[in-house]
């Protein structure tokens, strides 16, 4: 009898013990795991030549601005317009100059080498009424994984000399990536820093946040919060106010929730990890009862995206040399499922808005910019041929956009002009 009682409490040991397992995996996948389901094999040779194997809407052309740069990601411009790009997986952050403007990066130059997941960047110079004077003056901020350091950069020899340190950021499990984006007065930077977890309440107050850092004292300071990951930020060329792509939580399924685009409002709650979208109760994290609505006192999307894109890069369209109607509008990159059973996002759609200020359509407001990532057919992102992550908007009808798998920067050009 004591056995059939003992087998009895080691079966249900198991399946609580299964079940703790499973609700704890759910919530904090390790990153073994996560590797697992995204393991790829490499990414095949981009054709030779300058054209990009992808597709664009009719009027553009894609090519190839630089190829070989494994991991690419996040692109700035340095002060005399060399395109700066930071190799996450490699540590780097490499030049392309461009000096002959023919559309391809004359040679990859190694601006700085053995970094910790270097991710955003940022170029700021002082003002002093001396513009020459004020080229050589200027700081290349850094944000690695854990830090954010201070480099004075020489944009005739491509040198970066470290400064100092600035602040120090969670590292660990979960989200790696530190984004920066200037305030439009350049007197303090952005950081974008994501959460530990898939969901979970954070230890540390600075993960699932975007932060601003003062550069004259050094005092960093938070923005919002309830921020999943999002990974970049822009300012709208209109209104000035700072918008934002989410990534929702994994593991609800292929269709919720959705990937979002926020408009940041300064001391908002944007509901992570209990609530998303259009302020929906996430009960499948939290279970607790309440008789007050507890996503009511949080900011709802502004952009409900379809689940699990991976939304990325966002750029607003200028004026300047674009056909009116894509004036202000948004290009976001989708840099494409991983868990989910029948595979989204893999391209760079335009989310065409109602007018100059960002109001939403209620019809159809997204069409697809650039495609082919994926082949038809393909099961995910073993199967693509890239995926897509920073958006570089610019005067003149011409977009970059970055690509970490194919390990390229690409060059879209409008080559017919607006009527």
């Amino acid at each position: 009898m004591q056995k059939y009682v003992l087998g009895g409490v080691l079966a249900v040991a198991l399946v609580v013990g299964g079940y703790v397992t499973y609700q704890y995996v759910k919530f904090n996948p390790p990153a073994f795991l996560i590797k697992l389901f995204t393991a790829t094999k490499p990414a095949p040779e981009l054709p030779a030549g300058p054209r990009a194997p992808l597709t664009v809407p009719e009027g553009f052309e894609a090519t190839i601005f630089a190829r070989d740069i494994k991991g690419a990601r996040v692109m700035v411009r340095d002060q005399k317009g060399a395109m700066l790009v930071s190799q996450t997986s490699e540590g780097k952050v490499v030049a392309l100059p461009d000096l002959n403007g023919d559309g391809q990066a004359d040679q990859v130059v190694e601006v700085l080498s053995g970094l910790k997941q270097p991710h955003g960047l940022a170029v700021i110079c002082p003002y002093s009424g001396n513009t020459s004077a004020d080229q050589d003056a200027c700081v290349l901020y850094v944000a690695e994984t854990g830090e954010l350091k201070a480099y004075a950069y020489d944009a005739d020899t491509y040198k970066a000399t470290y400064q100092k340190t600035l602040a120090t950021f969670p590292t660990g499990s979960g989200h790696f990536t530190r984004t920066l984006l200037p305030t439009p007065d350049q007197k303090a930077l952005l950081v974008s820093v994501g959460s530990s977890c898939n969901a979970c309440d954070e230890e540390s107050p600075l993960r699932a946040t975007i932060q601003e850092l003062d550069l004259a004292t050094g005092r960093m300071t938070t923005v919002a919060t309830g921020l999943r990951n999002s990974v970049f930020m822009a300012h709208h060329p209109v209104t000035g106010e700072l918008w934002a792509t989410e990534n929702g939580r994994d593991i609800l399924g292929d269709d919720i929730p959705p990937d979002e685009i926020n408009i940041i409002k300064q001391s908002g709650n944007y509901g992570w990890p209990i609530c998303y979208g259009q302020k929906v109760h996430d009960t499948d994290y939290d279970r607790k009862q309440y008789i007050r609505d507890p996503c009511a006192d949080t900011v709802p999307a502004h952009v409900d995206l379809p689940a699990h894109v991976a939304a990325l890069g966002l750029a607003f369209v200028p004026e300047e040399g674009w056909p009116e109607d894509y004036w202000h509008d948004a290009l976001v990159a989708y840099h494409g499922s991983w868990n989910r059973s029948e595979p989204a996002g893999y391209k760079v759609v335009r989310i065409d808005f109602l007018n100059p200020e960002g109001t939403l359509r209620q019809d159809q407001f997204t069409e697809d910019f650039m495609t082919g990532f994926l082949p038809e057919g393909g099961r995910g992102a073993s199967d693509a041929i890239g995926r897509p992550v920073a958006v570089m908007a610019e005067p003149g009808g011409t977009v970059y956009i970055s690509d970490d798998r194919a390990g390229a920067i690409y060059k879209v050009s409008l080559i017919e002009p607006p009527r």
